[in-house]
């Protein structure tokens, strides 16, 4: 694993949030899962402007000890089929803090948000 590999999961493990070079630099929280970033977006979720058509975007993760920047990368962006990557769903719920249909999240996100997977390009 190369050190900009061994950076990446490490920050995205330690840290729920990142940021996201989209219309401005934006604040997301994430999941980090079987090797990848997985955010949600729409849908009473956070707002990321336009990033469901983008290729890629950039990435930034922080330490969540010091603040200091951990990885700077350019990341492939894909829609997720959610019926098809339930693992990776749950795995983002898990991560949601204070949701207010916590046991309703995964069928709310179905219907109206967009859950996405970053991958190192």
């Amino acid at each position: 694993m190369s050190d900009i590999s061994a950076a990446i999961e490490e920050g995205a493990k330690k840290s729920g949030v990142l940021w996201l070079t989209l219309d401005r630099p934006r604040l997301a929280w994430h999941a980090w899962h079987d090797g990848a970033i997985y955010l949600v977006t729409g849908g009473g979720e956070q707002q990321l402007p336009g990033i469901e058509g983008l290729d890629t975007v950039q990435v930034i993760l922080r330490s969540k000890d010091n603040g200091a920047r951990l990885a700077d990368f350019e990341a492939e962006v894909r829609v997720v089929d959610q019926a098809a990557e339930p693992e990776a769903v749950a795995a983002l719920a898990k991560e949601r803090l204070n949701a207010p249909d916590s046991e309703h999240l995964t069928d709310r996100w179905a219907r109206e948000s967009t859950v996405l997977k970053l991958t190192r390009r």
